[in-house]
């Protein structure tokens, strides 16, 4: 499994970005978003989209499970879910729908059955340092 770091301050969050759309050019993706509480996921979703020049309101979907910005950009969160009330609900299913689906909280079982349903995926873990935050990618 590839390992790509970055070290970045909120306003320079971009170079993250970048990268990620360069490895998600033209494919369906699944992204599992791993960090504390306010290490910044939702901030990640909200400045990947926003790169997107879609003008949607980006917040953490803890209450609603799932949120869609622009048709094809898929933000959940397992916060307040366990996986199997995320299965129960159909959850799985959405990720055959073209587009990127952003999930924060994923945790090791997730991954386990990601694979073993074939849905590739990446990884982002990230960790606060100071006023920086320390994205670890994992394709």
């Amino acid at each position: 499994m590839k390992i790509k770091e970055f070290l970045l301050k909120e306003d320079e969050i971009i170079d993250l970005i970048d990268y990620l759309k360069s490895i998600l050019e033209n494919q369906d993706k699944i992204i599992l978003l791993k960090g504390d509480l306010a290490s910044g996921k939702t901030t990640l979703v909200r400045n990947f989209v926003k790169s997107l020049d879609i003008e949607d309101y980006v917040n953490s979907p803890t209450f609603s499970l799932q949120v869609v910005y622009s048709d094809n950009i898929f933000h959940y969160d397992l916060y307040n879910k366990t996986l199997q009330d995320f299965i129960a609900l159909g959850m799985l299913e959405e990720f055959e729908k073209d587009g990127l689906h952003f999930i924060e909280w994923a945790d090791e079982s997730l991954e386990n059955i990601l694979s073993d349903y074939g849905f590739s995926f990446l990884k982002i873990e990230i960790e606060k340092k100071d006023n920086k935050r320390l994205y670890k990618v994992y394709e």
